[in-house]
């Protein structure tokens, strides 16, 4: 902890036991209270004393668990979130082409922090073709489109029809 946070926070701790102050009526519950404010305030003056002390005293290491499991749950649905906006993404810019209903899913490793991309499926059972153009090669227009969005192979594309 640095200096000038350990300043900050004892300015803050000292400016929420004023404001309680001003706020609490007196009587037998404004004695505990005023009490346990003046504990947090010692707590927090002698909150660097073993850093100080040259101790190796790491309270981050009582919580270290709990965190882990929060950061992968929010790693997981970070990445589920980006692939279902990538997902609807490409498909729009497919429809925009003229070719509707296509469906489009991403298989990904979602729980690491750089997501990597494995394949994508393109279901084609429901595809209608919209437009005038005659003799378009579906397939390699969806692909041109995927590939704008996503760096990924060519071949990591995958169709079912």
């Amino acid at each position: 902890m640095d200096i000038s946070s350990w300043i900050l926070s004892i300015a803050g701790v000292c400016i929420l036991s004023v404001l309680i102050d001003f706020f609490l009526p007196d009587g037998n519950s404004y004695s505990h209270i005023k009490n346990v404010f003046n504990f947090v305030i010692v707590l927090v003056v002698i909150a660097p004393l073993p850093g100080l002390l040259k101790k190796d005293f790491d309270s981050s290491s009582i919580f270290t668990n709990s965190e882990i499991v929060l950061q992968e749950d929010y790693i997981y649905q970070l990445n589920r979130d980006k692939l279902t906006m990538l997902e609807k993404s490409i498909e729009n810019q497919i429809s925009s082409k003229g070719l509707l209903n296509v469906d489009v899913s991403i298989s990904a490793d979602i729980f690491t922090i750089q997501m990597e991309i494995d394949a994508i499926y393109v279901d084609l059972c429901n595809l209608v073709i919209q437009g005038d153009e005659e003799h378009i090669d579906i397939r390699n227009e969806i692909v041109e489109v995927i590939v704008s969005f996503v760096d990924i192979e060519k071949e990591k594309v995958i169709f079912s029809e």
